[in-house]
């Protein structure tokens, strides 16, 4: 009866965390919708030196990213995403709770390569560290100038690494729901 007991203490925990980062992530939302409403009626007066907010779309652009990641995690937790239910409500309790289970591991697989993946592209963007250093962290080869927004001219690895963060909550979310649906499982409890 351990397992299931830590569980629930890193359940708290991982729900804590999950919401806390989409509560930053309904912010950033939040703030690019007055931004563009802002930019809008901006464009639209267009006199006496109101105009529209430069780099308005690269803002957004970055935002939306950060906070689509910032969501995931939260999501998976709560089991939010997409599910056909149609024919596995008539299946047993026990096959749904293995279904459940499966869902799960293909979930936590490929939030593993989204997290991968990502990690990647921001050591591909990050334009600092000696190579030694690069080399043993797998961020490839340093850039020769850090690459950057057309107008703003922020370095692409920002939003990348914010996002990262909410990918690599995804993951542990992931693998914690797996934990659940494990212990599920084995105890015939419905969560």
């Amino acid at each position: 009866m351990v397992a299931p007991q830590l569980e629930q203490k890193a359940g708290r925990l991982l729900d804590i965390l999950a919401k806390a980062w989409a509560w930053v992530g309904g912010l950033i939302l939040t703030g690019l919708a007055v931004m563009t409403v802002v930019s809008v009626i901006g464009r639209k007066i267009n006199a006496g030196g109101i105009t529209g907010i430069t780099g308005d779309y690269e803002l957004v652009e970055a935002g939306v990213a950060i906070a689509i990641f910032a969501f995931l995690p939260l999501c998976q937790l709560r089991r939010g995403h997409v599910t056909v239910d149609i024919l596995s409500n008539t299946f047993p309790m026990g096959v749904q709770r293995a279904l459940m289970l499966l869902g799960d591991v293909l979930i936590t697989i490929v939030a593993f390569v989204i997290m991968w993946r990502l990690y990647l592209g921001v050591g591909e963007k990050f334009p600092y560290f000696d190579q030694p250093l690069r080399d043993a962290l797998s961020m490839g080869y340093k850039p020769f100038f850090p690459e950057t927004t057309y107008e703003l001219e922020i370095q692409l690895w920002l939003p990348m690494a914010a996002a990262l963060i909410g990918a690599v909550l995804f993951f542990v979310a992931s693998v914690f729901t797996v934990w659940r649906s494990l212990n599920a499982l084995g105890t015939g409890a419905a969560r």
